[in-house]
């Protein structure tokens, strides 16, 4: 699968560089576009009816890093940054310095049942040897391998312009072999020469390089890396379908939030500032709750005065 986001990608950035923030340094700009177009991907591949969430955090410059991606491929990301990042930084400089970085995706369904929770893995940002790793492909490889047990390959990159990601996974086998009618030493055999396969495709697709996944269309990757090999396109995404930026930040769920907070530390924030004020990190938006508002928060339905509906 290889996906290629531009107007999606140049909107959050555009956002971001509009707030009272600024722009993301350019190492983090990179880092989240890769988590951005690695989560459509991996959302387009378990078609999971929910949000898939990548989130990357740790001890350095960078607290915390996020990419949302809903099962409409619509998405959104954020970085939260609490120290100066060095203009070359890697994974390591950004989040893992003294090796407390951890890389996770949660996977929250749409309609939960009563109970439900949602599903999240957690793994190091290092590998077997517990060595730091130094690239957002590494992390997700490692976590495919660790938690799905899932060979997979995955080329990313990204610009001010551009979020692209290529990826290489190989799909179970043993039910192919079962329907063939083979007998366990021919499953093995062909389970092996599937691997064989598999490793060489992988092979290929890693030997693209950065400036060639921002630059090139898709057409002339596929054609570099796998001129040999027999290529059955699907139709792209386009329009509606299409990956593309949104938030699903609102009003209700901000009063929700402040209702989590208690009434007692809403009325200090009143009195503080005379004004609760949030900001969307993932869109810019901003909510303003005053001392009426905060009221309304906690008064019970049954408890507010009738007032006609000209006022409200």
């Amino acid at each position: 699968m290889i996906v290629r986001l531009t107007d999606a990608w140049t909107e959050i950035l555009r956002r971001r560089a509009g707030s009272s923030t600024g722009a993301y340094p350019l190492p983090v700009q990179a880092l989240l576009g890769e988590m951005a177009a690695a989560g459509v991907l991996m959302q387009s591949n378990i078609k999971f009816h929910g949000s898939l969430i990548l989130q990357v955090f740790g001890d350095g410059p960078v607290k915390l890093a996020v990419a949302e991606i809903q099962s409409d491929l619509s998405l959104r990301a954020t970085a939260t940054l609490k120290g100066e990042v060095p203009a070359e930084a890697g994974l390591s400089a950004m989040l893992n310095v003294h090796g407390q970085g951890r890389f996770a995706i949660t996977l929250d369904p749409k309609d939960r049942l009563p109970g439900q929770q949602p599903y999240q893995g957690v793994v190091p940002l290092t590998n077997e040897r517990q060595q730091k790793m130094d690239k957002l492909s590494d992390a997700l490889q490692h976590y495919m391998r660790q938690s799905e047990q899932l060979e997979t390959t995955l080329v990313l990159a990204a610009d001010d312009k551009v979020a692209a990601g290529l990826l290489i996974q190989r799909l179970p086998v043993e039910g192919m072999a079962n329907l063939a009618g083979q007998n366990p030493a021919e499953a093995e055999l062909y389970e092996a020469e599937m691997y064989e396969h598999y490793n060489r495709i992988a092979t290929l697709a890693a030997s693209l390089k950065r400036e060639e996944l921002l630059t090139l269309d898709v057409e002339t990757i596929l054609r570099r890396l796998f001129w040999e090999e027999k290529l059955q396109r699907f139709e792209p995404m386009a329009g509606e379908t299409a990956p593309r930026f949104a938030c699903t930040c609102s009003r209700e769920r901000v009063a929700r939030m402040i209702q989590g907070l208690g009434e007692i530390e809403a009325k200090e924030i009143l009195a503080e500032r005379g004004l609760i004020m949030v900001d969307c990190e993932f869109c810019g938006a901003n909510y303003r709750f005053d001392a009426v508002d905060a009221v309304q928060l906690f008064t019970t339905p049954g408890d507010q005065p009738p007032s006609s509906p000209s006022i409200q």
